[in-house]
């Protein structure tokens, strides 16, 4: 579709097309492409090692460097949203992308590597950063975020799973091949989207919100964004070390969390069915209380059912309420800038989960990181719950 179609399309026929599954499909690829190394990162990590050669702490610092890049870009595409035209503005970065993907496979040397990595990760953060803000101005960014979290699992274990087998055969070269190969569909898959439908929103539009109203539930969302992100990460970092302390053999453990990881694309999916035809708060208590369910199941790890079952219904619940949370910020800042900063946020959490999981458990007190993971979720639910009535309210009178 031309842009100048888009433009002269009726507001039912654009509002019909901002909720198509197809759109947020698009979207979700767009958003992928900026990060999508982070969703294979234990495959680049191991094909440095095997491929290159790189010692555990080079291949870590690499895979470190593109993270934290990312974060310092999602940060910086906080206070530039509002200024671009995401189109124009995407495909410079995407082409950036690309170029610097095609260039690691040149490299060879651990510290220049490192430092074209974290390039590449502020590049991808920035790029990230803007289609979540075009995200957030869709008719329904709930099930646009559900799309990405569905796409995000469904790629990243077919890249665990698959791009290993490959490094021993093509080199690590494949490894950014394929990145750039990815940034390349998502650039052509842009000129499908017409522009208007993320356009930038007028002032009046953006005081159709109260200020006094926004800011609170803005805190309380974010805040249960930062402790959901936090409170599963510090478990999940350290879930193989806990199936193993409870006795549990390698290759079950290993595919326990392969299922997980599969099947808890189902709870993305499961948001992308309802979006919020039944509001927010009751499938966010529902989720919430499986969540904490599921964490406490950890405690009886020792039985490998139980470790199924909670590792499976874990994975599940997170894809289900990261949506969710991204949607009502999106609901309170209409230019998407605030969905931009709750990508940074995210990543913050995700960061601060293994950190403060690792300093609980010692020498391995699984039982106390346990109670911390228990904890904080219980925080963000109440968190969540209290935006949510607010947020709810706000659509009602809207």
């Amino acid at each position: 579709m031309s842009e100048a179609a888009a433009e002269s399309m009726a507001p039912a026929d654009a509002t019909k097309l901002s909720d198509s599954l197809w759109l947020y499909l698009l979207f979700a690829l767009l958003a992928t492409a900026g990060f999508f190394y982070i969703n294979i990162m234990s495959a680049i990590v191991d094909g440095l090692i095997t491929g290159l050669g790189f010692s555990n702490a080079e291949a870590g610092m690499v895979g470190s460097a593109n993270i934290y890049g990312a974060s310092i870009g999602s940060l910086t595409a906080v206070f530039i949203v509002r200024r671009v035209e995401w189109k124009p503005a995407l495909g410079i970065l995407f082409a950036l992308l690309m170029a610097i993907d095609l260039g690691s496979v040149l490299i060879g040397d651990p510290l220049l590597l490192t430092i074209v990595r974290a390039g590449h990760g502020f590049i991808g953060g920035m790029s990230v950063g803007i289609v979540y803000s075009v995200m957030a101005r869709l008719n329904s960014p709930d099930r646009a975020f559900g799309m990405l979290l569905v796409l995000q699992f469904g790629l990243g274990g077919l890249g665990v799973m698959f791009l290993p087998l490959l490094v021993p055969t093509y080199g690590t070269q494949i490894l950014f091949y394929v990145l750039a190969g990815l940034t390349a569909l998502a650039l052509l898959s842009m000129l499908a989207i017409p522009e208007n439908l993320g356009k930038n929103r007028s002032k009046a539009e953006l005081a159709a919100i109260p200020a006094s109203y926004r800011k609170l539930t803005v805190v309380l969302a974010l805040l249960a964004l930062f402790l959901f992100q936090a409170g599963n990460m510090s478990l999940a970092a350290f879930i193989i070390r806990l199936g193993e302390s409870a006795a549990l053999s390698r290759d079950f453990i290993g595919q326990a969390l392969g299922w997980a990881t599969w099947i808890g694309a189902a709870g993305a999916g499961l948001v992308i069915f309802m979006g919020t035809r039944f509001g927010r708060m009751r499938p966010l208590i529902a989720a919430f209380l499986l969540t904490l369910a599921g964490t406490a199941g950890f405690f009886w790890s020792e039985y490998n059912w139980v470790f199924l079952i909670a590792n499976v219904g874990t994975a599940i619940t997170w894809s289900f309420v990261v949506p969710y949370l991204f949607g009502m910020v999106s609901r309170l800042d209409l230019s998407g800038r605030l969905a931009t900063l709750g990508g940074f946020v995210s990543k913050c959490g995700l960061a601060t989960g293994p950190l403060a999981g690792g300093l609980l458990l010692g020498d391995g007190n699984f039982d106390l990181l346990i109670g911390f993971g228990i904890l904080v979720l219980a925080l963000s639910s109440i968190a969540a719950v209290f935006a949510t009535i607010q947020v709810d309210q706000l659509e009602k009178v809207a």
